[in-house]
């Protein structure tokens, strides 16, 4: 089993705790995905940081395309 949980708003947002989480399977394939409470203070990986804008952008629009990528870094 495998996750990821990211950010959506920016650090000035009241909204800043709440984040997207996601859980998969890589052998079964199954996902779920969820908003999930972070404390302010806990510092997130961001597993997309090295990649092009347009690259980030295109894997962010859809949960399959994020996910594949994210199981095959693993």
């Amino acid at each position: 089993m495998a996750s990821y949980v990211y950010r959506f708003h920016p650090a000035e947002s009241s909204s800043y705790e709440r984040c997207i989480g996601h859980s998969w399977c890589t052998a079964c394939r199954l996902y779920t995905g969820s908003m999930v409470y972070v404390p302010r203070a806990r510092v997130l990986v961001d597993a997309l940081a090295g990649l092009p804008v347009e690259e980030r952008e295109r894997l962010e629009r859809s949960e399959v395309r994020l996910i594949d990528y994210l199981s095959r870094r693993t």
